[in-house]
């Protein structure tokens, strides 16, 4: 499996729903072993300043950006669907 970043910070409302969907995706039997580490960009911007994104939420999979910016349900799927390959 591989290894899920997500980039985002507290206080954005496209963060909070990207991290309801994982919620709610992480309770599927298919996902439920997932790590997703959280890195919030206003409390580590030593982290942040090493990867290359302008938007939150941002979400790398093994270090390849796969999704940048406001996501549906589906995006975060994918991005899940992703580290299973």
């Amino acid at each position: 499996m591989k290894k899920i970043k997500m980039f985002m910070f507290e206080a954005c409302p496209h963060c909070k729903k990207a991290r309801g969907f994982l919620d709610e995706l992480l309770k599927e039997e298919k996902y439920k072993d997932i790590e997703i580490e959280m890195i919030d960009e206003k409390l580590h911007p030593e982290i942040a300043d090493t990867y290359d994104y302008y938007y939150v939420p941002t979400f790398y999979v093994n270090d390849e950006k796969v999704s940048e910016g406001s996501v549906t349900f589906d995006q975060v799927k994918a991005v899940l669907d992703k580290a299973l390959l």
